[in-house]
C-alpha cells in the first residue's frame, strides 16, 4: 500500500473532472420536475443541496458528490472527498446527521488502499458530527469516491444561493488556486509544502461557516468547487436575479498559484468554466490575465461565498479568522441589477 500512489489512476481528480458546466445545464434544461409543497429549494436555481420539509420546525438538507483522486495518498484522498460532499449542507446553514459511503474501485488495487480511503471519509464524517449508516461499492477500472448526506436545518432558517440583495458584500472564506497548484504538482513544479497546504485547506471543514452564518442571519451563500469562483458567482447571480462584481485583487490566492499559471499552468477545467461564463461576465480591459484564469480554476472542497450586509462585514470577518480561515477577505459586491451577470474588474 505504501508504494501505491491514488494519482496514479487518473488524468483529471477532484472536482476538475465535473461535467463542463455550460453542457451539463443544456442536459438538465429539460428533465420532468417534480413539483411539492415540501419541496423548498431544488435543481431550479442550481443550489448546493436539495431542501424538504418535514415540519414546521424541521427541513431535511439533502446531496451528494463524488470524484476521482485528488491527491496520492488514500487517507487524504478520504478526507478531501468527504470534506466536500459535507461542505453543500453547511453552504445551505446545516447540520449533518447522516451520510452514505459511494464507491467505485479497480479490482486490481490492493483492499488495503479502500480501507485508508473509507477511513479518511469516516473521520472527516465524525469531525462534522454525522453518522456513517453504510453504502455501496461497484468495480470500476478508476477509483471513486464521495458521500451521499443528510442534514437538517430549521425551514425558515435556510441560506441559499439565490437570496442576494444588492448592497451585500461578498466575502470569500478560503484562498483559490487549488487546481492549478495540484496541476504544478503533477509537472514538478510545486514545492511540498506548497502542496501540503493544498490539502489542508482542502480537509478543513465549512461547519463552522454554517454556524457563523446562522448568528448573522446570513441568507445567501454558496461554496466553490468545480465550477470555479466565477462559475459559482454566476449562480448565484443568476438565482439571485442581481449583479455581482468581483474585485480579482482582493481574492485570496494559494501560495504559489500565480506563478504557476504565469508559466502556463492551467488545467482543462480553467477553460470549460471560461465557456460556461464568458457569456455572462463582463471582464474589465485591464484585468490581469492570470488572475482572470485563476477566477477560473476548478476549486475541490472550497470555501464559501457569503453575502453579508456591510454593517456586519467586519464581525463576520473576524469570526471566521478567529474560527481558522486566516485568508477570509471581502472581495466585490452586489449590484443593482436583474440580469444574472458577473462583473470583473
Amino acid at each position: 500500500m505504501k508504494n501505491f500512489d491514488l494519482l496514479s489512476t487518473v488524468e483529471y481528480g477532484g472536482c476538475s473532472a465535473k461535467l463542463p458546466a455550460k453542457e451539463l445545464s443544456e442536459a438538465l434544461a429539460n428533465l420532468p420536475k417534480t413539483p411539492h409543497p415540501n419541496l423548498l429549494v431544488d435543481i431550479e436555481t442550481h443550489d448546493d443541496a436539495g431542501v424538504y420539509k418535514i415540519s414546521d420546525d424541521l427541513a431535511l438538507i439533502q446531496t451528494t458528490d463524488f470524484f476521482s483522486p485528488v491527491c496520492s495518498n488514500p487517507y487524504e484522498f478520504g478526507q478531501i472527498s468527504a470534506a466536500n460532499a459535507l461542505s453543500d449542507v453547511f453552504a445551505m446553514g446545516g447540520e449533518v446527521l447522516t451520510a452514505l459511503n459511494i464507491v467505485a474501485f479497480p479490482a486490481n488495487v490492493p483492499l488495503d488502499i479502500l480501507r485508508e480511503i473509507l477511513k479518511g471519509g469516516t473521520d472527516k464524517l465524525i469531525e462534522a458530527g454525522g453518522v456513517m449508516m453504510g453504502g455501496h461499492t461497484i468495480v470500476d477500472d478508476v477509483p471513486k469516491y464521495g458521500l451521499a448526506v443528510t442534514g437538517k436545518v430549521h425551514p425558515n432558517r435556510i441560506i441559499t444561493n439565490s437570496a442576494a440583495q444588492p448592497g451585500d458584500v461578498l466575502i470569500l472564506t478560503k484562498p483559490i488556486g487549488a487546481g492549478v497548484v495540484m496541476a504544478g504538482k503533477r509537472i514538478g513544479e510545486v514545492s511540498d509544502a506548497d502542496y501540503q497546504m493544498v490539502l489542508d485547506s482542502m480537509k478543513q471543514l465549512n461547519m463552522v461557516g454554517a454556524s457563523i452564518m446562522q448568528k448573522y442571519n446570513v441568507k445567501c451563500a454558496t461554496d466553490i468547487t468545480g465550477f470555479g469562483l466565477l462559475g459559482h458567482a454566476l449562480k448565484l447571480a443568476q438565482g439571485s436575479n442581481v449583479t455581482v462584481q468581483i474585485d480579482s485583487t482582493k481574492v485570496p490566492l494559494l501560495k504559489g498559484a500565480y506563478d504557476l499559471v504565469d508559466l502556463g499552468c492551467i488545467p482543462g477545467a480553467c477553460f470549460r468554466n471560461l465557456e460556461y461564463v464568458e457569456e455572462h461576465c463582463q471582464f474589465a480591459s485591464t484585468l490581469d490575465y492570470n488572475l482572470k484564469m485563476l477566477l477560473l480554476d476548478a476549486q475541490t472542497s472550497g470555501g464559501l461565498l457569503v453575502c453579508v450586509k456591510p454593517q456586519l462585514v467586519s464581525n463576520v470577518m473576524s469570526d471566521f479568522q478567529q474560527q481558522g480561515f486566516i485568508h477570509t477577505a471581502t472581495i466585490g459586491e452586489v449590484l443593482e441589477g436583474t440580469n444574472g451577470k458577473v462583473q470583473v474588474v
